[in-house]
Formats: structure tokens, sequence, C-alpha cells
């Protein structure tokens, strides 16, 4: 049977979590995918069928199965992908274009991603089980660094670098202060790397918009520590312990 150790913050001191919520905190479904399990019928607390995905569960007490067996934490798996350009970071898409699961199928457990990589940028992505870990790595608090090489659309003075590296203002706020380095100018276009340790919807790209350019190609080359190294663009593999301690899992 699934359980936890015991948590102060809840009511009574009792680890309490809406059904839905124990099937992602167990590593086994998403919360969208459970709700389907739960609704369907075909998930019981202490022997007897619930449908409300938000029914409260005591995790120390109530006796959770799915189809009649158990509910198990599962293994946790942490894994890294190289995510090539064309592929949507999300489960299913309406318009049955390629998705990140097609590529980690062979992984055989479910994993969702830790943020996103829109459709037209390639590189690292992280995939987990472990939602604890990934709000982590997500929490903009932390600070965690993800490095980019960004193709420009046009040259890049010396003065817009440092207008990237101040802060640009944006829609939503303006940026943190980036490290922006330039690799190398070709006759029309600026690469240059850019980290940043912010996290918001398309930011590198309206970065770039914001000094009066435009993002041609964009790939994450690195998250913390990690890097994609070698590995070959639409494979994946497994953190290392050491990889998963430096990111602090």
């Amino acid at each position: 049977m699934f359980k936890v150790s015991r948590s102060r913050n809840n009511r009574e001191d009792r680890p309490l979590k809406s059904l839905d919520r124990v099937f992602s905190k167990a590593g086994v479904a998403s919360r969208s995918e459970a709700r389907s399990w739960i609704s369907g019928g075909r998930v019981r607390v202490n022997g007897k069928s619930i449908r409300n995905p938000d029914h409260w569960v005591d995790l120390e007490r109530d006796r959770v199965t799915l189809d009649n067996k158990p509910l198990q934490q599962a293994a946790r798996r942490y894994i890294l992908l190289y995510k090539p350009k064309g592929y949507l970071t999300t489960r299913r898409d309406t318009e049955g274009r390629p998705t990140v699961y097609d590529l980690v199928s062979d992984a055989g457990i479910w994993l969702a991603p830790v943020g996103r990589l829109d459709l037209d940028t390639s590189g690292l992505l992280l995939m987990t089980n472990d939602t604890g870990f990934a709000d982590r790595i997500a929490d903009p608090e932390r600070k965690v660094p993800k490095v980019y090489q960004v193709k420009a659309a046009t040259l890049l003075s010396d003065g817009q670098l440092e207008q990237l590296r101040h802060g640009v203002p944006l829609n939503d706020g303006p940026t943190r202060p980036a490290q922006v380095r330039r690799l190398r100018d070709s006759a029309r276009h600026t690469h240059l790397e850019l980290t940043i340790a912010e996290g918001r919807n398309r930011q590198v790209r309206r970065m770039l918009e914001a000094v009066d350019s435009k993002v041609l190609k964009l790939v994450r080359t690195a998250v913390g520590p990690l890097r994609l190294g070698e590995l070959p663009i639409g494979k994946w593999r497994d953190l290392t312990v050491e990889e998963v301690r430096l990111l602090g899992g």
C-alpha cells in the first residue's frame, strides 16, 4: 500500500491528499490520467469505489487500489532526453503531431517533463516520475541555470548583448540579468550562448525580440550541471545517482 511519512502541515498532522494527487505523488500517472481512471470506476478507497478525483485520502490510514491491486510507490526514474525540433512537450496533440512521449515510450514507466521546450526548440529536456524533484528544479527561487545556444536573425551589436545581460522588459515584467557570450558572427547572423535562471514561456525568443531581433535556431544545451554531451538527438539516457544528487534530488 502506498504510504508516505507524516506531514506536519496538514490538518490534525495528517497527510491528506486529493485522490488524483495520490497517483502523481506515487509516480505512476499524471493527475489528468488518474482522474480518468477514477471517474471510470477503476479506483477504490478502503474497498469502496470512488469516482470523485477530489476525494480526500489519508495516506497513512486509507488503502487505495487500482483495478483491485494496491497502489504502490513507483521506483524513482530520472532521464535526460535530447528533444529534436518538431516535437511537442505534451502527452497528446489534437493535431496528431509527434510528442516527446513518442521518444521515451521504451522507458516503460510514466514520466512527466520538467518544464517545457516549445515545438521549434531542441535540446536538453528532463523527465521524471518524481513530482517533488520536478517542482524543486522548476522553482524559480532556486535559480537553476539553463544554457541555450541561439542563432539570431540579425547581427547583434555589443549594445544589444549588454541589454540582454542587464535584463529586458517583457509584457510579464523585466527579465533577470543573463549571462551572454558571443560565439561567432557570420555575414548576417550572430550566434550566442545565453544562460538564464528563469523559465517563462518562450522567454529566450521574447528576449531577442525585445532587442529588435528574432531567434532562427534555439538549442538548450544544459540545465544546472547537466550537459547534452555526446547524446544523439532524439535519444535519452538515465541520470546517474551523482547527477540526481547535484540537482538536489
